[in-house]
C-alpha cells in the first residue's frame, strides 16, 4: 500500500492511540494463566497482540470473549483461566507471527509447563536471536531447542528451579520471560539488569505481577520473585506511549502544533524519548494494574538535534526511529551510538532508517552501530518501509515536514503495532492519502 504524503499544516488536536502492546501481550498471558475470571479493557487490535491472543486460544480451553475478540468485536475480553496447570498442550505449532515479544514471554510460561510446543513464526521473526532468552530457561530446567539461535523454538517444559541471572542485554522480553517462569519455580528466581542504565529495561512484567499479590522485590536494577499463582485481574491497557511518539514527533517538526495524547501509559522506563523529543508529561492520577496513566502533549517549535550515547541507547530503542524523523529537521547532526540492537528488529532499522531518510531527500548514514542523522531537512522523494512498522511510522512523519510530495511504500505494516495510524495523523490535520 502506497501513502502519498504532502507537506502538512500545523498538526492540532487531542487524540487517544492504541494500547500499548507491550502491555497487552503480558496481561493476555496472565489472563490465560489465572485461576480465576480476567477481564481486560483497552486490548489493541495490533497485529502482535493478536498473535498472542491467539496462541493463548491454542492454550487454553474454550475462550469465547476471546474469540469474539479475534473476529473484531470490541473490548473489553473476558477470559476464563485454570491456573499455570491448567494450560493444555496445543495439537500443532504455535504461530508467533511477527513479534518476537509473544515468542519470547511464551516461552517463559511454557518452560514451567510439562508438555512439549514448537514457536514459530514469519520469516522476519525467524532471524531474530532468540538464545538469549533460551539459555536462563534452560538454567532453570526446562529444555529449549533452537535453529542456530533462530526460531523455531521447542520448548519442553517442567520442574523449574529458581535462578540468580544476570542479563547480558538490557532486554525486558528476557527479563518478563525469566520472571514468568520463576513464578512456576522452586525457590528464588532473580534477574539482575544492575549492570544496566536505569529505566532501560522496561518493568510491565514485575508491576503486573506485584499488582496481582505476587511476592516480587525490586532493588538496585534487581528484581526477585518466588512461586505465585495469581487470580484473575481487570484492567484497561493504557495507550501506547511509543506509538504516541510518532504523533510528537510529527508535531515537533511542524511549526504552530498542538498536539495532546490521552490515557496514555507514563510508565517511566518508557518515556525516556519524551525530553529528547521536546514533549511534557501529565503523569495523571491514576493506576491500571500498577501502570501510571497520563497525558503526552508537544507544541510545535523548532526541534533540537539529539544526541543519545550508547548508554542510553536500551532506553529509547523503540522510539530511535520516531527521534529520526524528528532530527532530520533539527537543523544540526544528530547521533544514536551504540544502536547495534536495531539490526535485529522486524528488520534492520539503522539501515532502513538511512536508506528512508535518503530517499526522502534527506542525510544519514550509519557508521559502525551508529546512527547519523544531517538536520537540514527533506527535499521529498520515495522511501520503503522494508516491511517494518515503526518504519513505515517514522518515514511517514518525517515526510509531512519535507519541501515536496513523498511517497511511502507498504505502510500497511504499520498495523503491527498502531491500526489506525493514517486516520490519526488525518484527524490532526495531516494531508496524507492512500493508494492501491
Amino acid at each position: 500500500m502506497r501513502l502519498v504524503v504532502r507537506p502538512s499544516k500545523p498538526l492540532r488536536g487531542a487524540v487517544a492511540v492504541p494500547g500499548d502492546k507491550s502491555i497487552a501481550h503480558r496481561w493476555l498471558l496472565l489472563a490465560a494463566t489465572a485461576q480465576g475470571g480476567s477481564e481486560l479493557g483497552g486490548l489493541p487490535q495490533a497485529d502482535d497482540v493478536r498473535s498472542t491472543a491467539a496462541c493463548v486460544l491454542r492454550l487454553t480451553a474454550s475462550q469465547p470473549g476471546l474469540e469474539a475478540w479475534l473476529r473484531g468485536e470490541p473490548a473489553p475480553v473476558r477470559l476464563e483461566g485454570r491456573g499455570w496447570e491448567g494450560l493444555v498442550p496445543p495439537a500443532w505449532p504455535l504461530d508467533c507471527g511477527n513479534s518476537g515479544t509473544t515468542m519470547r514471554l511464551l516461552a517463559g510460561v511454557l518452560a514451567g509447563r510439562d508438555f512439549s510446543c514448537v514457536l514459530e513464526g514469519d520469516e522476519s521473526l525467524a532471524a531474530r536471536p532468540m538464545e538469549r532468552v533460551a539459555e536462563p530457561l534452560r538454567l532453570m530446567g526446562a529444555e529449549i531447542h533452537t535453529e542456530e539461535g533462530h526460531p523455531p523454538l521447542q520448548v519442553l517444559g517442567g520442574d523449574l528451579l529458581g535462578i540468580e541471572y544476570r542479563l547480558p542485554v538490557p532486554s525486558a522480553q528476557v527479563q518478563g520471560a525469566v520472571l514468568l517462569a520463576g513464578v512456576q519455580a522452586v525457590g528464588e528466581t532473580v534477574v539482575d539488569g544492575s549492570t544496566f542504565e536505569p529505566g532501560s529495561i522496561r518493568d510491565h512484567t514485575e508491576r503486573a505481577l506485584a499488582a496481582l499479590g505476587a511476592p516480587v522485590e525490586t532493588e538496585g536494577g534487581r528484581v526477585a520473585v518466588r512461586a505465585f499463582q495469581h487470580p484473575g485481574l481487570r484492567g484497561a491497557v493504557p495507550g501506547d506511549p511509543s506509538a504516541a511518539a510518532f504523533l510528537l514527533a510529527g508535531a515537533a517538526i511542524l511549526p504552530g502544533s498542538d498536539v495532546e495524547i490521552r490515557d496514555v501509559g507514563v510508565n517511566p522506563t518508557r518515556l525516556a524519548f519524551a525530553s529528547l523529543i521536546g514533549a511534557t508529561v501529565d503523569e495523571g492520577r491514576r493506576e491500571e494494574l500498577g501502570e501510571p496513566v497520563g497525558t503526552l502533549a508537544r507544541q510545535g517549535a523548532d526541534p533540537a538535534p539529539i544526541e543519545v550515547p550508547a548508554a542510553g541507547l536500551p532506553a529509547v530503542v523503540d522510539e530511535v526511529p520516531a527521534l529520526a524523523a524528528t532530527a532530520v529537521h533539527a537543523g544540526g547532526e544528530s547521533w544514536f551510538r551504540g544502536a547495534g540492537e536495531l539490526r535485529v528488529k522486524e528488520s534492520d532499522r539503522l539501515r532502513g532508517l538511512a536508506l528512508g531518510l535518503r530517499g526522502l531527500g534527506g542525510e544519514a548514514e550509519v557508521q559502525g552501530d551508529d546512527l547519523v542523522v544531517g538536520g537540514d531537512g527533506l527535499r521529498g522523494g520515495e522511501a520503503d518501509s522494508q516491511g517494518d512498522h515503526r518504519l513505515a511510522m517514522a518515514l511517514t512523519v518525517a515526510a509531512l515536514a519535507a519541501e515536496r510530495e513523498s511517497v511511502i511504500h507498504d505502510v500497511q505494516w504499520a498495523a503491527v503495532s498502531f491500526p489506525g495510524f493514517v486516520d490519526a495523523l488525518r484527524a490532526l490535520g495531516a494531508d496524507v492519502e492512500v493508494e492501491g
